[in-house]
């Protein structure tokens, strides 16, 4: 059995009550102000969690005199309710508040009202919880606290992808090494490998030097596109591995190995802190290799986690929204981006630092959490620990990435296309890079690398700024080329 980190490693939960003496007052306040307005309800319970205090209402019953003179009880309406929500603003003094119409498969009505002090959930809080230790799955991860202060657990292997966005400092990084921490936590590097992506230079490059990395931390967007390609190419030969194992996933293929004592198969997990900037650089490849991997690797124990500050519709596309159905969503700064990521408003409510709605891929109903929390000092205890493990396990440490040595076929690709665009540009006096996609059928970034190299072989004169078509500079022993039937195209 691999020795794995001890939870010592991880500060002591030290997690304050919220108080209920508050929380009573703000119950009679709610009634009152919801009866000025005559509305009566009644607050059946109190759920207090960390960052914000659930009331649960039953709404009342109003007398209505109906046109036989009769006087009989009419339900109050929870839309009522919901459009008090200014109103109950004001008198609670706290803002923003949330209304649920109704809590889904309950029939209150359930106001989420902020506290005043936030408290914070320690990850080692969630990981000592009961429901935690019960979940028996390698890929398991403490999501943080509901609003009634229980522990949620979700399991990455059954997601089997996650989104995640939010506005700047709103907690997707510290989630993000919440998830690293629990599958640190759980895993050997050889049932785990992972993948990190971090073009913002700051936040997972500090794992660099642990034994569960493939290669080092990219930070370079030219590098992730190959990286990509690299894991599609490794879910293929997966594939091929379980085809002729005759078996259906990974689960199955570790069992049969395990059996006769072969080499089990790792979880791969890529995870990509800033999806924008790699869909600015390279659109096209990163929606279609991400769309490919979210769509089939769940089987072979490929799983990505993704997130995002600018959930535009230009960056979270329909394809890859189709493919995450598991998303969690940060404070946003206006209901369109809730809408784009939840596909409901909501997320523009959220106080921030943590707070977030979970949509689970296997519930429709959005459950408000406050995430973990794992500090600085924490995670380098984490990697300090591994990176010992592996010089005592003599274990090598990923210098270079495997897809670095797959670059000879890029190369020789690229040598096809040179020749390529070289014949086809002799046959017009101008040319451009938009040309060369459409004719090619290539991306923007690998034409605009041929349109440089065709500028160093001289075959096309340099940018002549302002959007203007390159002109094709030919020797006279070419000129043949443009005699031919293409027409007012042609050089003339």
């Amino acid at each position: 059995m691999p020795v794995l980190p001890p939870l010592d490693l991880l500060d002591s939960a030290s997690e304050t009550k919220y108080g209920e003496t508050d929380a009573n007052r703000k119950a009679r306040v709610i009634e009152e102000t919801l009866a000025n307005f005559g509305v009566p309800v009644k607050v059946v319970e109190i759920n207090a969690g960390p960052t914000v205090t659930q009331f649960g209402l039953e709404p009342g019953f109003i007398a209505r005199r109906g046109t036989d003179g009769q006087v009989r009880q009419r339900k109050i309406s929870v839309s009522r309710i919901a459009a008090l929500q200014h109103d109950l603003e004001l008198a609670l003094a706290a803002a923003p508040i949330r209304i649920e119409t109704p809590v889904p498969g309950r029939p209150i009505v359930g106001i989420e009202v902020p506290n005043e002090s936030v408290a914070l959930v320690s990850l080692r809080g969630v990981l000592e919880s009961d429901i935690y230790k019960k979940k028996k799955s390698p890929l398991k991860i403490a999501l943080g606290r509901d609003v009634s202060g229980g522990s949620i657990v979700a399991d990455l292997g059954a997601m089997p992808h996650l989104l995640i966005a939010g506005a700047t400092g709103s907690g997707k990084s510290v989630c993000i090494n919440a998830i690293i921490a629990c599958l640190l936590v759980d895993n050997s590097p050889d049932d785990l490998r992972m993948i990190m992506v971090d073009p913002k230079r700051v936040e997972l490059v500090n794992f660099n030097g642990i034994p569960h990395l493939l290669g080092p931390v990219v930070v370079n967007t030219e590098e992730v596109v190959p990286a990509l390609r690299w894991v599609v190419r490794e879910m293929d030969n997966r594939f091929s591995m379980f085809a002729k194992e005759k078996v259906r996933n990974i689960d199955g293929f570790n069992e049969k190995t395990a059996k006769s004592d072969g080499d089990t198969m790792p979880y791969i997990i890529v995870l990509i802190d800033e999806l924008a900037d790699l869909m600015l650089a390279a659109p096209e490849e990163t929606e279609k290799l991400l769309t490919r991997l979210a769509q089939m690797a769940r089987a072979t124990g490929i799983h990505l986690v993704i997130a995002t500050q600018r959930p535009s519709v230009d960056v979270v596309t329909g394809l890859i929204k189709a493919n995450f159905p598991s998303r969690i969503s940060f404070a946003v700064t206006s209901s369109v981006d809730s809408r784009v990521v939840l596909d409901t408003p909501g997320a523009e409510k959220l106080l921030g630092r943590g707070d977030m709605l979970y949509m689970a891929s296997d519930s429709s109903k959005l459950l408000r959490l406050q995430g973990c929390f794992v500090s600085d000092d924490e995670l380098a205890r984490l990697v300090h620990f591994w990176r010992d493990k592996a010089i005592t396990d003599l274990r090598d440490i990923a210098q270079e990435p495997p897809w670095k040595t797959s670059g000879e076929d890029k190369e020789s690709s690229d040598d096809v296309l040179i020749v390529q665009a070289t014949e086809l540009v002799r046959q017009y006096d101008r040319t451009s890079i938009s040309f060369l996609q459409r004719k090619l059928g290539i991306g923007y970034p690998r034409a605009a690398r041929l349109m440089d190299q065709l500028e160093e072989s001289g075959v096309v004169g340099p940018d002549e700024g302002g959007g203007k078509p390159r002109a094709v500079l030919m020797q006279d022993g070419d000129a043949k080329n443009f005699e031919t039937e293409e027409g007012p195209k042609r050089r003339k």
